[in-house]
């Protein structure tokens, strides 16, 4: 069972609140950030600021599955993912995972037990999925709804990873060997499914929006992911997406801006410096104003890193951290995390000042990761 939660001060620390950073105290109780505290650990030498909110990371699928092929059992899996995590001042994280016609990892099968391991599991960590529902699949979106009601799912994100320029040229798709033997199927047998599902594209469409209008009636919020052009955002909308999610062009993030939609880019590409595969870089639309929350995509320690970066590079902390932050709970309705304020959930990652390392992270007044001087303060 998780430990019972801190009931602690934290004195003489730097403290980072919305307006920026100043020195403080900052008390734990009840799992809450509170006015008062039963102890005091001296946190001089240390910054104190929000635990970090991820809405898209698949660094976890290492984790399931060390080898390809190889699935661990989930809950030992799960551990390790929380265990890095914690590491990396990541309080509240949604595990991305495909529910698509990939197969394996991403298959439909895969998705249901990580559901329910998830809800097995006993977490201090804040753990949820997010799942990446393929739109060609049609057939399977009765499924997919049960699941995401099932599971509580929160976040779904629409994905097209057809090979849709191949299949209308009657080409064979690059890499459809290694997709058919990951998904148990023959390469014949695996491009005949490709064939009927770019073929089917526009009734899926139609069924699409459909699904998602169940959802949003039910609170989830939807995202569409990878919008390579404005057209693109706008159908994406129209089927009922109103996130954009690493949005790959200019003019793709312009028509979420316009339209006041939330845009969320990958902590690596800012870290990088730019994108990996020339896509627009996040720097670009985060001087812009336009970016709401940084995710991490497939690398926990990039979110930090990220905020760090831009705060050397001339932001603002306060504004920096926020990407991380307020901004991807704002993205969710989350209102009772993403910032240091008395009554919202004592989410708070404990870095020091001098080497930035993470030290100390709380979720929900719990300690998830203690290390270094600040563990010997915390101890002693």
């Amino acid at each position: 069972m998780p430990h019972a939660p801190l009931s602690v001060t934290f004195s003489k620390s730097q403290v980072l609140l919305p307006d920026g950073v100043t020195q403080a105290d900052l008390s734990v109780a009840g799992g809450l950030i509170t006015a008062e505290a039963r102890r005091t650990v001296d946190a001089s030498g240390y910054m104190i600021l929000p635990g970090i909110v991820d809405l898209h990371g698949d660094g976890f699928e290492h984790h399931m599955a060390p080898r390809r092929g190889a699935q661990s059992d989930p809950a030992l899996g799960l551990r390790a993912v929380e265990a890095e995590l914690a590491a990396n001042g990541i309080t509240t994280a949604m595990l991305a995972q495909f529910f698509s016609w990939e197969g394996g990892m991403r298959g439909p099968d895969f998705a249901e037990t990580l559901v329910r391991a998830v809800a097995d599991y006993q977490a201090t960590t804040d753990l949820h999925i997010q799942l990446r529902l393929e739109v060609a699949i049609s057939e399977l979106f009765a499924r997919a709804a049960a699941l995401i009601a099932q599971g509580g799912i929160s976040y779904v994100v629409l994905n097209d990873h057809l090979p849709h320029k191949a299949l209308a040229a009657g080409k064979r798709p690059p890499r459809l060997t290694g997709q058919a033997l990951k998904s148990g199927r023959s390469p014949e047998a695996h491009l005949e499914m490709l064939q009927k599902l770019h073929e089917n594209m526009p009734r899926a469409e139609i069924a699409v929006a459909a699904l998602t209008a169940e959802l949003r009636a039910a609170q989830v919020r939807i995202g569409s992911h990878d919008d390579r052009t404005a057209e693109d955002r706008n159908r994406n909308r129209a089927m009922g997406a109103d996130i954009c999610e690493f949005p790959e062009t200019l003019a793709a993030a312009q028509a979420a801006q316009e339209a006041g939609e939330p845009i969320i880019m990958g902590a690596p590409n800012v870290v990088r410096g730019g994108s990996h595969d020339k896509k627009i870089a996040a720097e670009d639309l985060i001087s812009k104003g336009w970016v709401t929350a940084l995710v991490s995509d497939y690398h926990y320690p990039s979110l930090h890193r990220a905020a760090l970066k831009l705060w050397d590079d001339g932001m603002d902390l306060s504004q920096a951290w926020a990407l991380i932050s307020a901004g991807p709970a704002r993205v969710m309705g989350w209102r009772d995390r993403g910032q240091l304020m008395p009554g919202l959930r004592a989410d708070l990652v404990v870095m020091h000042a001098k080497t930035r390392r993470i030290e100390g992270v709380v979720c929900g007044g719990r300690v998830t990761h203690l290390t270094g001087e600040f563990a010997a303060r915390m101890v002693g």
